[in-house]
């Protein structure tokens, strides 16, 4: 037995019930008609949930459903209008985030679970603060077991956890609610910008707490990773419970299946369905971006070792490989946010190896970022008014200040150019809204649609589908290519969804621990043996998207496992 496991026998706090006595018969937790609203705005109307003392529940959704605000709601992060919270018998409406944390309510946020500028032992302790006087061997024991089933944590020991890869971060926050004894575990977004095989890690961490006797819910936008390890599923649309049950009855409902997250959903023919199409031909003869011998040290970790690729003009090439391959520090590099300590980087012919983000963004470099860099205080259109500034005809001041002709001009053609690219990216519903208000996939689009209104000749894309529904990363491909299209821009994207980069890409290049493994068509850099081996976890069924997840004993046998 674990010491995760021996710590649920030992006393803990218990949430009381009227009569001062735990509440063993009920649900662990129990929402009744939860309302929710950001100031004029409401998020939920009349929501309810109940998941019991040993179960793993799967929270659906399209974006900006509510998901994440029903999980902060439950946690005291935002306060509810309207309804009433019960945790094991208590009621729990409008406590604190602090206390119900000490009553053991445990969330890893999506995507900012962890501090940049704390280490990684700095981040145990944190997490332990609830124990402080605990015996230190047992809050030791239970530190030990994570760094066993993590062994990266144990190397990362003292660097701050922004140098951190993706996967490395998402592993120190379940570490982190590992340490913490949980007694209701959210995780909000668990696969969110991370490879399969290190999908398949985490998941073992949810079931070693889920097994310790702590239910868990967990939202996901792959329907396959939520389905896989849930017993039963909620679905939200629009801030109102669609569906709720059994992951089987779910799986039945081809209604919201097909209409919210998969075309392809109840087809028999997965290989099919996911099957790329035919290729643009690249002119070969007319390279855009040339990256020679790129070298990238952090102290005494090799970050990017000599990696080399050529981006063709109306070409697309994929970067994948495990968290911590080196991926985003390459497109960091590219963009001139890092220094090199080796190796060169022309753009368009140009030298650029020396210059700053701001030069080689004016010479036509645009960029995405996996965590969606834009501005919460403003709107959306004026947040994709921003990515036009490079195409500015006049900077006077005065001139915007007297409001003359050709300035009232410009801003009319940029008004048009907004709508433009809001009606392109579906962005409508959300024109006038704050960025701070929208959806983390909604988000995603926003930034998206600022890079293109950038009019880059290069345009990076680091993970656009993080974050995005699956039947949105499923339209994602097409769109991808009608951007290229349309702005005659050749890409470089990063991307963990096998059915999303194989489609798109005319290349891809694998990498591991910083260093070019093969580059080649997607069929064959997909079937290499080593990159089955170190990025697929030996399973080449992540690369075909489908509707129709494990069967249903696998799923228990996993969850049980």
């Amino acid at each position: 037995m674990g010491v995760f496991s021996r710590w649920r026998a030992a006393e803990e706090p218990a949430a009381a019930n009227g009569n001062g006595s735990r509440n063993d018969d009920g649900p662990m937790l129990s929402c009744r008609g939860v309302e929710v609203a950001y100031g004029s705005v409401q998020i939920l109307f009349g929501v309810d949930l109940e998941v019991g003392r040993d179960e793993i529940i799967a929270l659906l959704g399209t974006n900006g459903a509510g998901k994440s605000t029903l999980l902060k709601a439950i946690s005291g992060l935002v306060p509810t209008i309207g309804g009433r919270i019960h945790f094991d018998g208590q009621d729990i409406t409008g406590l604190s985030a602090v206390k119900a944390a000490k009553l053991g309510i445990v969330q890893v946020p999506g995507g900012k679970a962890v501090f940049p500028t704390l280490t990684v032992a700095e981040h145990f302790t944190a997490g332990t603060w609830m124990y402080a006087k605990e015996d230190p061997a047992a809050v030791q024991a239970r530190i030990d077991e994570v760094l066993a089933l993590f062994p990266r944590l144990s190397e990362r020991w003292d660097q701050m956890a922004g140098n951190l890869s993706g996967g490395e971060q998402q592993q120190l926050a379940l570490g982190m609610a590992f340490v913490a004894k949980p007694r209701l575990l959210i995780i909000d977004e668990l696969s969110l910008g991370l490879a399969p095989s290190v999908v398949e890690q985490l998941l073992g961490i949810v079931r070693k707490i889920h097994a310790g006797g702590c239910p868990v819910i967990l939202v996901e936008q792959s329907v396959n990773v939520a389905l896989t390890i849930a017993s039963r599923a909620y679905f939200l649309e629009k801030g109102e419970v669609r569906f709720s049950g059994p992951t089987e009855e779910l799986l039945e409902r081809g209604d919201i299946l097909r209409s919210v997250f998969l075309q392809g959903a109840g087809s028999s023919n997965r290989k099919a369905a996911a099957a790329p199409k035919r290729r643009a031909v690249v002119d070969r003869s007319k390279p855009v971006l040339q990256v020679e011998e790129l070298t990238k040290r952090f102290g005494g970790i090799t970050a990017v070792d000599g990696v080399s690729f050529t981006l063709h003009e109306g070409e697309i090439l994929g970067l994948i490989g495990p968290n911590g391959a080196g991926k985003t520090t390459i497109f960091d590099l590219v963009s001139g946010l890092l220094p090199l300590d080796a190796g060169r980087i022309a753009l368009k012919g140009v030298d650029v190896t020396r210059w700053g983000a701001d030069r080689r963004a004016q010479i036509g470099l645009g960029r995405s970022f996996q965590d969606a860099r834009i501005f919460p205080s403003m709107t959306v259109a004026e947040n994709v008014a921003i990515g036009l500034e490079r195409h500015l005809e006049i900077r006077d001041h005065l001139a915007a200040a007297l409001n003359l002709p050709a300035v009232q001009e410009m801003e009319e053609d940029i008004a048009w150019t907004v709508d433009d690219l809001i009606e392109l990216m579906s962005l409508g519903a959300f024109r006038d809204k704050f960025v701070s208000e929208l959806s983390t996939g909604t988000r995603r689009v926003v930034d998206l649609a600022m890079a293109i209104a950038h009019d880059p000749a290069v345009l990076i894309l680091d993970e656009p589908s993080s974050g995005i529904a699956q039947r949105e990363t499923e339209a994602l491909g097409p769109l991808l290519k009608r951007i290229q299209r349309e702005a005659g821009c050749a890409m470089l994207v990063i991307e963990h969804d096998m059915p999303l980069i194989t489609s798109i890409s005319d290349e891809i290049v694998a990498l591991e621990l910083g260093a070019v493994v093969v580059q080649d068509t997607p069929e064959k850099v997909l079937t290499d043996p080593r990159v089955v081996s170190a990025y697929l976890g030996g399973d080449l069924d992540v690369i075909h998207r489908s509707g129709t997840p494990a069967p249903t004993a696998t799923r228990r046998r996993r969850v049980r496992a």
